[in-house]
C-alpha cells in the first residue's frame, strides 16, 4: 500500500475528519430515517472545559418541536432549537459536562432516539500528550496548580485619523467618536473594532481576536456577520522548553482581521517557549474546540509563522492532520529533532575548527573547505547556530549562562539552583529529550530521557572529499578528532548513540517530519537565505520528504531567493483553500488541494530583480545546499537519525587513495564500520497520526471517533 493511500485510510479509519470539516452546507439532512447526534467542536472522546457544541439531525418528516436532549439524565431541551443562521439545522452547546464519560441522548417521537458518549478532559489538560512536564510555574492570579485563571477581554480599534496608526485601546463604556469602518471579504461593512480574548487551556494561555461589535450580540449559531469563519493562527519563533506560563503571540493582524478572519495564537504554540510538538497539537485542539464552541464553526484554518513558527506547522500539519488546512512557513525548517542533527554536528565541528591547535601535522583548514565539509554555502552557518543562536543548549541539561546562550532563547525558566547538574543530579534537566520523556521514556542506566542523537558512522564532509574540495588528511582528521557529546552534552572522543527506543517513536510520533500527512494541507513556504541558520535547503528537504512519501509535491510551492517581489501569500493562500472549499467533485482531498491550486501560484525564485522560470535555473545561483548529514552522502531529505552500518572499504572511495596510517586511523574511528545511507535509518518509519501518550511512553494510535448509536 503507498503512503498516499495510507494516509487517506487512516484518516478515515479514525474519523478524524470533524475535527476539520468546514460548515456544513446550509439545511443539510441525513437519508438515515434515525436520528444522529454529532460533535461539531471536536472529537466526542477529546472534549475539554466541560461543553461541547453539538448538532442532532432528525429525519426528514421528524418535527423538532418534540425533541428532549438529555447529558447525563439532565435534561437540557431547552439548548437545541432550529438555528435560521445555519438553515434551519438544530444545534446546541451542552455545558456542565463532569470529566469523564457523558451520555448525550437525544429523542423525539416518532424518530426513536440516540446516544453519544462525549468525553470531557479538564481545561488544563492533559487529552493524549501524557503526564504534564513537571515543574510548571503559573503565573500570577492563578486559581489553581493547573495554572487556570478567569477568562479576559480587551477591546481595539482601528481609527479614522490619518495621524493615528495601529490599533488602540478601545472603552465599550466610552465609546470612541473615530472608529474606522472595514468591509470584509463577504462584503459586511462593520465598525473596525477588534475584541481580544485571553483565556488558560493546557497550563498556558491563548488569545483569539474577531472584529467584534461590544453593542450586539455573539453566538455560535448566530455569530456577527464581520467574522467570515477563517482562522488564521499565528506562532511564535525559536525552540524552547519553558517550565511554566508563557505569552500567546500576537492576534492583533490587520491584514486577517479587515477581512473578518479570526486571529488565534496560543502559548503553547511559541516554539520558543514550548518545542514539544505533541503538546503543540493539543494546545491547538484545545482552542479550535473552544473557538468554534463560542464563536462558531470554521470554514477553514492556515498558520503563519517563521523559524520556530515554521517547525510548528511543518510538525503538527504531518503529526496531526486536519488541525490545518494550509500553512505559510517562512524561514522554513521541517521539525525540531532532525535540525538538531545539524545543530549538533556545528557545535562539534566549531569545537575542531576554532581550536587550530587540534589539527594534525601538515592539516589546515581554510573558511571555503570548511563550508564544504559541513554543506553550507558558508562557514558563517555553523558559526551562527553555535554561537549566535545557540541552539546547541537544546541539548544541554544544565541551566545555560548568558555566554553560552547570548540571546536567552532557552532558558528553561527554573532557577539555576533548581537544574541539574553534576552537583545537583536531582534537578530539573533543561534539555528537549528531557522535556519530552513522557513521549520518549526514561533510560534504565540513569533515568534520564532516551535521546535521538546519534552519529555512529557518519563520515562528515565525504562529499567535499569526493569533489576534491579537501584532502584526504583534512577528512581523517576531521573525523577522527570530532567525536560526540554524551547524554549530559560533555564532549567526548568517540561516537555517540542514540537511545534504541527513541528512534522509532520520533518517527511514529512525527517528531521527525516524514511527511506522512502533509498531502492534506496547502504550502506555500518561504524560504529565508543561506548565509545563517534558516538556509534554504530545509524547504526543499521538506519537499524531498513528499517526495518520498506520496510520489509528489503539488500542494506546495516555495517562493525563494534573494528578492522580495512575491504575491501577497496570506491572500494566495486565502485563494487556495477557498478553491478547494468550492470543490464538490468526488476527487479526494489530497486531489482537490493539487487540482484546486490557482494557475498563479506556483514555485517563484528571484535573484535581486531578477525572476527565473524554473527551479534548477535558480539554484545554480542561490543554492539551496544541503546540511551536515547530506554533506556526509545521506540523503538530502536530512530525515536519517541513526543510520545502517556496512563495512569501511577502501575501494569505496576510489579514486580516493589514503595512506596506509590514514586509512588505519579510519578503521580506529570507525570499528563497527560507516553510514549505509542506501538503506532506511534504524526505526525509520512513517508517522501514525493522531497518536496519544496518556498509555505511556511510545504512545499509540487514537482509535476511530466515536459515532451517534440509536436506542
Amino acid at each position: 500500500m503507498t503512503r498516499l493511500r495510507r494516509a487517506g485510510l487512516i484518516l478515515a479509519l479514525f474519523g478524524l475528519l470533524p475535527i476539520l470539516a468546514p460548515v456544513p452546507v446550509k439545511g443539510a439532512t441525513t437519508a438515515s430515517n434515525l436520528i444522529v447526534i454529532k460533535a461539531l467542536s471536536n472529537r466526542a472522546d477529546l472534549i475539554s472545559g466541560g461543553d461541547a457544541l453539538v448538532e442532532i439531525v432528525l429525519p426528514g418528516a421528524v418535527s423538532a418541536a418534540g425533541l428532549v436532549v438529555t447529558v447525563n439524565g439532565r435534561d437540557i431541551s431547552s439548548g437545541f432549537a432550529p438555528r435560521p443562521a445555519l438553515g434551519g439545522r438544530i444545534v446546541g452547546l451542552v455545558t456542565g459536562m463532569v470529566v469523564g464519560p457523558n451520555q448525550l441522548v437525544a429523542r423525539d417521537s416518532g424518530a426513536g432516539g440516540a446516544q453519544l458518549l462525549l468525553t470531557n478532559h479538564p481545561v488544563g489538560g492533559p487529552i493524549f500528550s501524557g503526564p504534564q512536564i513537571l515543574p510548571w510555574l503559573c503565573s500570577s492570579g492563578a486559581t489553581d496548580a493547573q495554572c487556570d485563571h478567569p477568562t479576559q477581554y480587551a477591546f481595539y480599534y482601528r481609527s479614522t485619523n490619518p495621524l493615528v496608526s495601529g490599533f488602540q485601546p478601545y472603552d465599550p463604556s466610552k465609546p470612541a467618536t473615530d472608529v474606522a469602518s472595514t468591509t470584509t471579504d463577504q462584503g459586511k461593512t462593520v465598525p473596525y473594532i477588534v475584541r481580544v480574548e485571553t483565556g488558560w487551556q493546557d497550563r498556558d494561555q491563548y488569545q483569539i481576536a474577531v472584529l467584534f461589535d461590544p453593542t450586539k450580540p455573539w453566538t455560535p449559531w448566530a455569530p456577527q456577520p464581520g467574522w467570515n469563519h477563517k482562522l488564521l493562527i499565528n506562532h511564535g519563533a525559536s525552540c524552547g522548553m519553558q517550565h511554566g506560563e508563557g505569552k500567546a503571540p500576537d492576534v492583533l493582524n490587520d491584514e486577517a482581521l479587515s477581512r473578518g478572519f479570526s486571529v488565534m495564537s496560543t502559548a503553547l504554540d511559541n516554539n520558543g517557549h514550548n518545542c514539544n510538538l505533541i503538546v503543540q497539537a493539543e494546545s491547538l485542539m484545545m482552542a479550535k474546540e473552544h473557538l468554534v464552541e463560542s464563536y462558531g464553526e470554521i470554514r477553514y484554518t492556515f498558520g503563519t509563522g517563521c523559524s520556530g513558527g515554521s517547525l510548528t506547522q511543518y510538525q503538527v500539519a504531518d503529526a496531526y492532520p486536519g488541525i490545518y488546512q494550509g500553512i505559510l512557513p517562512q524561514c522554513s525548517y521541517p521539525d525540531a529533532w532532525s535540525t538538531g542533527q545539524d545543530v549538533d554536528d556545528c557545535h562539534l565541528f566549531e569545537r575542531y575548527w576554532e581550536n587550530p591547535g587540534l589539527w594534525g601535522p601538515g592539516v589546515a583548514w581554510t573558511e571555503t573547505q570548511q563550508a564544504a565539509a559541513g554543506g553550507h554555502f558558508s562557514d558563517s552557518v555553523c558559526h551562527a547556530w553555535n554561537e549566535v543562536f545557540s541552539f546547541w543548549v537544546t541539548m544541554e541539561p544544565r541551566h545555560t549562562t548568558v555566554a553560552q546562550d547570548p540571546l536567552n532563547l532557552q532558558n528553561c525558566g527554573v532557577p539555576p539552583s533548581q537544574t541539574w547538574s553534576e552537583q545537583n543530579p536531582t534537578g530539573v534537566r533543561c534539555d528537549l529529550a528531557d522535556y519530552m520523556v513522557d513521549e520518549f521514556g526514561r533510560r534504565g542506566q540513569d533515568g534520564y530521557a532516551n535521546r535521538a542523537l546519534d552519529n555512529v558512522g557518519v563520515l562528515y564532509g565525504l562529499q567535499a572529499l569526493r569533489s576534491g574540495q579537501i584532502s584526504p588528511a583534512q577528512f581523517v582528521d576531521l573525523n577522527s578528532k570530532l567525536g560526540s557529546d554524551d547524554i549530559n552534552y560533555n564532549w567526548q572522543p568517540g561516537r555517540v548513540a542514540a537511545d534504541a527506543p527513541s528512534l522509532p517513536t520520533v518517527y511514529r510520533s512525527g517528531a521527525v517530519n516524514e511527511a506522512t500527512f502533509l498531502n492534506q494541507v496547502a504550502i506555500i513556504d518561504r524560504p529565508l537565505d543561506n548565509v545563517e541558520i534558516h538556509e534554504e535547503f530545509r524547504s526543499f528537504a521538506a519537499r524531498a520528504r513528499m517526495d518520498h512519501a506520496y510520489g509528489g509535491h503539488g500542494n506546495q510551492v516555495i517562493w525563494y531567493g534573494l528578492g522580495t517581489d512575491e504575491p501577497d501569500p496570506f491572500l494566495s493562500m486565502d485563494r487556495w483553500l477557498a478553491a478547494v472549499e468550492a470543490d464538490h467533485s468526488g476527487q479526494s482531498l489530497t486531489q482537490k488541494i493539487v487540482a484546486d491550486r490557482p494557475a498563479d501560484i506556483t514555485d517563484r525564485c528571484e535573484v535581486g530583480s531578477q525572476g527565473f522560470p524554473t527551479e534548477s535555473a535558480c539554484q545554480q545561483l542561490v543554492g539551496p545546499y544541503e546540511g551536515t548529514r547530506a554533506a556526509a552522502g545521506g540523503p538530502f531529505a536530512e530525515d536519517i537519525i541513526k543510520c545502517q552500518l556496512k563495512p569501511l572499504v577502501a575501494s569505496d572511495y576510489f579514486p580516493v587513495l589514503f595512506t596506509s596510517a590514514q586509512w588505519s586511523t579510519l578503521q580506529q574511528t570507525f570499528p563497527k564500520g560507516v553510514c549505509d545511507w542506501s538503506k532506511p535509518g534504524v526505526g525509520q518509519q512513517p508517522a501514525l497520526g493522531w497518536m496519544t501518550f496518556q498509555g505511556g511512553p511510545g504512545g499509540s494510535r487514537l482509535g476511530p471517533a466515536p459515532a451517534s448509536s440509536p436506542i
